[in-house]
């Protein structure tokens, strides 16, 4: 990137914070993070603490130039702004946005100067006009720009923002710790103006110091919902926790600055590599047809609909190759072995920050033999592949990307449609009145990993059909259940689970109806696929569903004797049971029972 950017640093007005020795530690910062040194930019940091004391001549405010577009242009900037935001939000990590204190304006703890120069700007339509007019006569009518506001600057910067020329884009704004949560602060109704994000802004984060009086104790994103609010803690106390150094000496401040100043670090684009010529396992084959199977559906979109789903999924693969490559090195760390990036998984890596970066495409999937595709393809077909994000796809347009993703397995296109009549067939069968929506996308994935803990891991003493326990537990570390990968694993240990562990947890007061439905409706599902591809059934199907019948009578006994009759908890019991006995029906008349051996039992007696 070239050094043509200017930083812009508006200072705050407390003892020390309009000097230039914050230019030292937060030099020292980037350095340490393999940026360039802050001497390789143009920083512009006006003066302006004489001007917040009184005006001298007369100034008009100056106007507005960054004007909302209408409607539709709004939505486009509006997910644009949402994609930048989100690369930002990635590369800094998952943002601790903090408690902060109760009530809509908390208090800011100050001192005297800050409160008469604060509300000499506020309040004083000549001063802030003198101020505003001195910071902009610093800068050029075209170019780059990085915002920083502290204290009171952060004030003077969002106030500024639909005021610079209409030539300078705002690259990305940082504030520190700033006083914006507090009503006190909305300068000409800036809350309202700001509503969305102006046109010539990148991003903007903000960091609030734990014990930072001023920031009063929270973020902004109450205020400005757009934006992202990450909380640190410098370990300083009182006021030296508010100090501009505090917060530019900071290495996640100090981060966001230098990307926002020079792009990505060479070390970082180095991690985007060719990777190793050796095969992918499970997990990976599993991140690998999702993907896959994502991508063609969104070849079939046009539109706005494309548009969204492009925005989700690239940053959905983004997440999961970069989940992947964490859970590689936890396995490292925890001994089991060096695994590097195969070559299938490494080449889907892309430089999200980047708005331009092509987001490369899964290569068509390996074939996989009928019986090993069943579990994996009754999973993708009922599960959100582009979670956590959610967007309405009729459900042909789902079916037509499955018979494309079989198709390319060697499986042939009729499967993919068998897929989705074995899901709609077991919601039939399950179905005990009208309104049941096809495909509930979330019903199991959240809930999947809810009975996992609940069963103290018993759920996965899972089959050989899908992936091993010892695997399903390391990839939830890494992955998590909120993700995709995660609702995926999560999904598929409980299909494939045939030990006690699974029954006693969908029978567990913890376990929704509508999560054991899912469970058992994606089970039924795998049953009718193996029938119409003429392939041998799973017995362990219907022992857990005899054995979680069980249990889940046990427990309604349990109950029915003491508590009322219309309990919400007796109202679920009866919910379950129903489901399971409609699943075990369906076994029954299609000669999926297991045969009782009689000559086996004459011989023992």
């Amino acid at each position: 990137m070239s050094n043509d950017t200017i930083f812009l640093f508006l200072h705050g007005v407390g003892k020390g914070d309009h000097d230039d020795t914050w230019k030292v530690d937060f030099s020292a910062a980037l350095t340490r993070l393999g940026y360039p040194d802050l001497d390789t930019v143009r920083v512009i940091a006006p003066k302006y603490a004489h001007a917040l004391v009184g005006w001298d001549d007369k100034e008009s405010l100056p106007g507005v130039t960054i004007k909302q577009p209408p409607r539709e242009a709004a939505k486009k900037n509006r997910r644009d702004f949402e994609n930048r935001i989100g690369a930002v939000e990635f590369r800094l990590g998952r943002p601790d946005r903090g408690t902060g204190l109760v009530g809509a304006n908390a208090a800011v703890g100050v001192g005297l100067s800050f409160v008469k120069q604060a509300q000499n700007y506020l309040k004083n339509p000549q001063i802030r006009a003198q101020v505003l007019n001195r910071i902009l006569s610093k800068l050029p009518e075209s170019g780059r720009l990085v915002i920083v506001g502290h204290s009171l600057g952060s004030v003077i910067a969002a106030d500024l923002l639909r005021r610079l020329p209409v030539g300078l884009e705002v690259a990305g704004m940082v504030t520190i710790g700033s006083p914006l949560a507090n009503g006190g602060f909305d300068v000409d109704k800036l809350r309202e103006a700001l509503n969305e994000p102006p046109t010539n802004l990148g991003w903007w984060v903000n960091f609030w110091n734990a014990p930072d009086p001023v920031a009063a104790h929270r973020g902004v994103s109450a205020v400005f919902p757009w934006m992202i609010d990450f909380r640190i803690n410098t370990k300083a106390v009182g006021r030296r926790a508010h100090v501009a150094a505090e917060y530019l000496s900071n290495e996640a401040v100090a981060a966001a600055i230098g990307f926002a100043l020079f792009g990505s670090r060479s070390k970082e684009l180095a991690r985007i590599d060719k990777g190793l010529d050796i095969p992918v396992d499970a997990t990976e084959r599993i991140a690998i047809v999702a993907l896959r199977y994502a991508h063609l559906m969104k070849m079939s979109l046009i539109g706005d609909q494309r548009d969204r789903f492009a925005g989700a999924l690239r940053q959905v693969q983004a997440a999961v190759v970069d989940d992947i490559r964490s859970r590689n090195d936890f396995e490292e760390s925890e001994g089991r072995g060096r695994r590097g990036m195969p070559y299938a998984v490494a080449r889907l890596a892309f430089d999200l920050s980047d708005p331009d970066a092509i987001v490369p495409e899964p290569l068509p999937s390996d074939h996989l033999s009928k019986d090993d595709a069943v579990l994996l393809l009754t999973i993708l077909a009922a599960e959100n592949v582009i979670r956590p994000f959610e967007i309405t796809i009729p459900k042909d347009k789902w079916q037509d990307a499955m018979k494309d993703l079989t198709a390319e397995m060697g499986l042939g296109s009729q499967y993919g449609a068998d897929v989705f009549a074995a899901a709609k067939r077991a919601q039939e069968k399950l179905r005990s009145g009208p309104g049941v929506n096809w495909l509930k996308w979330g019903a199991l994935g959240a809930g999947a990993a809810l009975i996992i803990v609940a069963t103290g891991g018993l759920a996965l003493a899972a089959a050989p059909g899908l992936v091993g326990a010892a695997v399903i537990t390391s990839a939830l570390a890494t992955f998590g259940p909120g993700g995709m990968m995660g609702g995926l694993l999560a999904a598929g240990t409980l299909l494939t689970a045939g030990g006690s562990g699974i029954a006693l947890g969908l029978a567990s007061p913890g376990t929704t109806a509508e999560t054991l439905e899912a469970v058992v409706e994606r089970q039924l599902t795998a049953v009718i696929l193996r029938q119409s591809q003429n392939l041998e059934q799973d017995p362990s199907v219907w022992r857990v569903l005899v054995e979680t019948e069980i249990e889940v009578r046990r427990q309604y006994e349990r109950l029915d004797e003491f508590s009322d009759e219309s309990s919400p908890s007796l109202k679920e019991l009866k919910r379950k049971i129903g489901t399971i006995e409609r699943a075990l029906k369906y076994l029954r008349e299609n000669g999926l029972e297991p045969h009782i051996a009689l000559d086996a039992l004459d011989e023992t007696e």
